[in-house]
Formats: C-alpha cells, structure tokens, sequence
C-alpha cells in the first residue's frame, strides 16, 4: 500500500480537493497497487513536522492557498525535497515549492508571494500576465525531463483552476542553479511546469491534472508521481 500525505487545509468547496483523491485512485489502480492518503492540514506542520511526515511514501501539496500556515507548508516541502520524498505540488502546491525553494536553498529569506506579502522585497510569486483561471492550454514539455518522460509527448493540453499567479521569470536563473528547472512552457512561453534535477520526483504545475479525475482518466503525471512513491 502506497501512503501519501495531502499537505494542504480541506475544503469540500475546491474541486481539486474532491478530485485528488479520485484522481489518485484512479492511478493506483491502473498501476494494481492500493493507496492510502491523509489530509495534512498546515499548521499541523508548524512544529514536530519531520516526525508526522516520516509513514509517507509521497506527498501532495495541493490547491487552494493562501494556506492556513505558511511556515508549516514550507516545511512540509522543504522536508520532501531534503529527504528525497517524491513530491507534486499543484497550482498553489507549485507556487510554494518555489518560494521554499528561494528561502532555504538560495539563501533568499525574504522571498515571499505577491498574494499573501505584495511589498515583500523578493516576490518569488507574481500576477500572471492575464487570467488562466479555469481555461485549457497547450504546454510544451522539455525533451529528457521526468516529465516529459511521464507523458510520452513533448506537447500537452491541460485545465487551470482558479489560478492568478505564477513563478517570476526574473528569478527563474536562480532556481536554475538550485536545481528546479522549466520542463514546461505554454504558447507565449511562460513557465507552467518545473521539476528539481536532482531529485527522484519534485514536480510542480500551475495547472491541476487532478482534474482529469472527473472524466475518470488516468493521468499521466500523478501515475508517475505514484510510480516515484513506490520506489521510494
């Protein structure tokens, strides 16, 4: 049995809430495995959190930030990406992962997002250029990422949810050097998808694959991030 956590505060109102757990069992039993999930609420993690995150084979962190706590979805990412747990992190998920990322990797302490922190002086976190918010894109994936690999394609469509705010370009060069690289770009370019090189599976995308659970279909990405659970 696969045991992955959920990092995030459930809400019965967010549809990718309802749709992650269908969308993981979906994947596991295409895969003929069985998996288990908990929800992890964030200021659960704010103390004590390498301790309650050590049963899990992967985690998830998922949509609908601003979290609860912010200190305790950092360190449930930060706890994932030191010890090689697989990691997804899902449109708000992904954004976080960043901001972990340019804290505690990079050294940059200030870095915050525009949403929660708009005159923080490192904004790791920015408005996108106009609303993606519950549309459908066409992503151009990295030929040899893991996710690439995953889809068996270089080009994939994909739904948002409700979703304003992305990675700053500006920085993408720092986080380059930390390891996390753009595997995924829409039409005009900008970064949706990125994953760590170094790391056995820590993925991050601004759209919501868990989505493809409402039409019953196994994604490809969240089957990869079980696959990495299993081997972990």
């Amino acid at each position: 049995m696969l045991r992955i956590g959920l990092i995030g505060d459930y809400n019965e109102q967010v549809k990718a809430h309802i749709a992650i757990p269908q969308a993981l069992q979906l994947a596991a039993e295409d895969l003929r495995s069985t998996v288990r999930f908990d929800w992890i609420a964030t200021p659960a993690l704010e103390v004590d959190h390498e301790r309650k995150l050590a049963e899990y084979d992967a985690l998830w962190v998922v949509p609908a930030s601003p979290y609860e706590s912010m200190t305790g979805a950092l360190n449930g990412i930060r706890y994932a990406r030191e010890h090689r747990v697989p990691m997804l992190g899902t449109c708000g998920g992904f954004q976080h992962m960043i901001i972990e990322i340019a804290r505690n990797a990079l050294g940059l302490t200030e870095a915050d997002h525009a949403e929660m922190n708009p005159d923080a002086s490192i904004l790791m976190v920015t408005p996108l250029t106009c609303t993606v918010s519950e549309v459908t894109n066409t992503f151009k994936l990295t030929k040899g990422s893991k996710v690439a690999a995953a889809y068996g394609q270089e080009e994939v469509v994909e739904q948002y949810g409700t979703c304003n705010y992305g990675p700053n370009p500006q920085f993408e060069p720092l986080l380059e050097q930390a390891g996390m690289r753009v595997v995924g770009v829409d039409a005009d370019g900008e970064t949706r998808i990125m994953e760590h090189s170094e790391h056995p599976f820590f993925v991050g995308a601004l759209f919501q694959p868990e989505r493809s659970a409402f039409r019953s279909i196994v994604h490809p990405l969240i089957k990869a991030f079980l696959q990495a659970a299993s081997r972990s």
